[in-house]
């Protein structure tokens, strides 16, 4: 199944969300999941972007409606790029 990174920017609703409800994070999880999204991988960081999540999905066009639906929401903006493992990248070039 496809890999995609996905770079989250809390905005000052979302920040607010998190400090109020800390685990609020794992229901989101849970609501991935529900759209058919795994995520793999999570990590808070410092730098531009909150949060680095390592996700799986069928397709783009999950993770599109994923964008849409918890961007709709006012809390979170994100960037989601499609993600190729280095072994399947040589593969690839190798053709």
């Amino acid at each position: 199944m496809p890999i995609y990174v996905v770079l989250s920017k809390l905005t000052d609703d979302g920040r607010r969300t998190i400090k109020e409800k800390p685990h609020r994070i794992f229901e989101v999880n849970k609501e991935l999941e529900a759209m058919g999204v795994k995520v793999l991988q999570q990590y808070a960081v410092l730098g531009p972007y909150d949060f680095v999540n390592i996700v799986e999905a069928p397709d783009n066009e999950t993770i599109m409606k994923m964008s849409i639906e918890l961007g709709a929401r006012g809390t979170v903006e994100l960037m989601s790029l499609p993600a190729v493992r280095v072994d399947e990248f040589l593969k690839i070039i190798s053709k």
